[in-house]
C-alpha cells in the first residue's frame, strides 16, 4: 500500500480534530506540530490496518453478491 496522501484541507481538519480531542478528553493543549506528528503516526502505523479491514469487508460483500449473481443466472436458464 502506498502512503496515504491527504489534501491540505483534510489534513488541517484532522489536526484540529486531534487538538479538540486532546483539549476535551485530556484537558491538554496540543499545538499544531504535536497534532500533526500524531496524525502522521496514525497514518503510517494505524491506517494500513484499518484500510486492510475495509478491503476485507468489501471483498466479503462482493463475494456474497457474486454468489447471488450465480443464483440469478441459474434462475434465468431455460429448461
Amino acid at each position: 500500500m502506498t502512503d496515504i496522501k491527504l489534501e491540505k484541507k483534510q489534513k488541517d481538519k484532522l489536526i484540529r480534530d486531534i487538538q479538540w480531542y486532546f483539549e476535551k478528553e485530556r484537558e491538554e493543549d496540543l499545538g499544531n506540530l504535536g497534532a500533526e506528528l500524531i496524525l502522521d503516526f496514525f497514518l503510517k502505523e494505524i491506517a494500513p490496518t484499518i484500510y486492510n479491514e475495509g478491503l476485507t469487508d468489501a471483498k466479503a460483500w462482493f463475494t456474497s453478491k457474486l454468489a447471488d449473481l450465480d443464483i440469478d443466472f441459474m434462475l434465468l436458464e431455460k429448461e
